[in-house]
């Protein structure tokens, strides 16, 4: 049903984006299932991989995962229904002690794993190709731009050179980022594992099982209402889309001087002479989408209670959506590196013309100088 209101008509970088659909999120929910029966088999000394096995996130129904969502207002109940029923007589190691939160919470940071390192490797792909790009064109003139203005001479490649610094900071920045597991029960004590388990140790030992099996980071403690790791992450895939969408302006306003320019697409419906510069586009309105979506998170992130109404549920389609704009990003950046073509004549015209305009300049000041003591102006 989610397919058929939003397959792509309007997202010009859909099919990148799809590694944070729903099909990603049902899969990486059922993941969580299994490494929690995996982890309950670690704790009590059993296999369970042929319990695992049995959970197959392509058999589940779909129309009944989204009636049950809108029954209700989580999808994990309804998953957990299914899943238990697939699993048969063994039933109630599903799920086991835990609640929606952990479930959700983990799948979402599976996802966003995944998802960044994805688009770490295409963001090593551009800055690759702008690497090559900013070395090609080190010598050739080229007019920075402060304030929408021309102001002083530099080189084509020094001016590709921060794009590439751009690139970086977010590669660093994928580096540096971590995606806990979550684990707590129902109001993040974790007692019902205690209890079920009759260890007292068993939310820590359960939680770090979970997350190896998962090859999650484990947090040592439950973040129901602390929800800097998602805002961290947010932070992470919002910079991706913004330093993408950084370089995407400066791919449009070089498109406009003539010096940059797309080998592939960019038609108009009305003008046939027109090469627009459809990568630069999609790169700047991505990092101009992000920025809401990031508040979003922020203001979700006041919580209350042991886990919030409202605050949690206002954070999925934020967080995935991020998700999907640092992909298509990504994937975007990468393809423009690939097919830029640069004019080194329309460079060093343009350094030609501000060499032109600054004579000019000077001689005026040269007349208002010689004129200024006869019309009695201050010097």
């Amino acid at each position: 049903m989610a397919d058929a209101f939003d397959w792509g008509l309007l997202e010009p970088a859909g099919e990148a984006g799809s590694a944070a659909g729903d099909d990603a999120v049902l899969s990486a929910l059922v993941a969580v299932e299994r490494a929690l029966v995996l982890a309950w088999a670690d704790l009590d000394g059993r296999n369970g991989e042929a319990l695992a096995a049995l959970l197959d996130a392509s058999a589940l129904d779909r129309g009944a995962l989204v009636a049950g969502l809108r029954r209700d207002g989580v999808p994990v109940i309804s998953l957990v229904e299914q899943l238990r029923a697939q699993a048969g007589d063994r039933a109630d190691e599903v799920h086991r002690g835990a609640t929606s939160q952990d479930i959700l919470d983990s799948a979402l940071m599976l996802v966003s794993r995944d998802v960044l390192a994805a688009a770490r490797g295409e963001l090593l792909a551009a800055g690759n190709a702008f690497a090559a790009l900013a070395r090609r064109e080190s010598a050739t003139p080229y007019v920075a731009r402060t304030l929408t203005q021309e102001a002083e001479p530099t080189t084509l490649g020094a001016a590709i050179a921060v794009w590439l610094d751009a690139v970086s900071s977010s590669v660093e920045a994928l580096d540096a980022a971590a995606f806990p597991v979550q684990l707590g029960g129902a109001v993040g004590t974790g007692e019902a594992f205690a209890r079920l388990s009759g260890r007292a140790d068993a939310p820590a030992a359960l939680r770090a099982s979970v997350a190896r099996h998962l090859h999650l980071a484990d947090p040592g403690r439950a973040w129901h209402t602390d929800r800097s790791p998602v805002l961290a992450v947010a932070g992470v895939a919002a910079l991706v889309c913004v330093s993408a969408g950084r370089v995407g302006r400066a791919l449009a306003l070089g498109a406009r001087d003539g010096i940059l320019q797309p080998d592939q697409g960019g038609g108009s419906s009305a003008m046939p002479h027109k090469h627009n510069p459809v990568d630069a586009v999609i790169l700047t309105a991505n990092g101009l989408r992000a920025g809401g979506l990031v508040a979003t998170l922020h203001a979700a992130a006041l919580s209350s209670d042991a886990r919030p109404a409202g605050e949690w549920h206002a954070e999925w389609q934020a967080w995935r959506g991020l998700l999907r704009l640092a992909a298509e990003s990504a994937a975007v950046l990468a393809n423009a590196a690939a097919h830029l073509v640069v004019d080194p004549p329309a460079a060093t015209g343009a350094v030609t013309a501000i060499a032109a305009a600054s004579a000019v300049v000077d001689a005026s000041r040269a007349r208002f100088a010689a004129l200024a003591p006869e019309a009695g102006i201050p010097r």
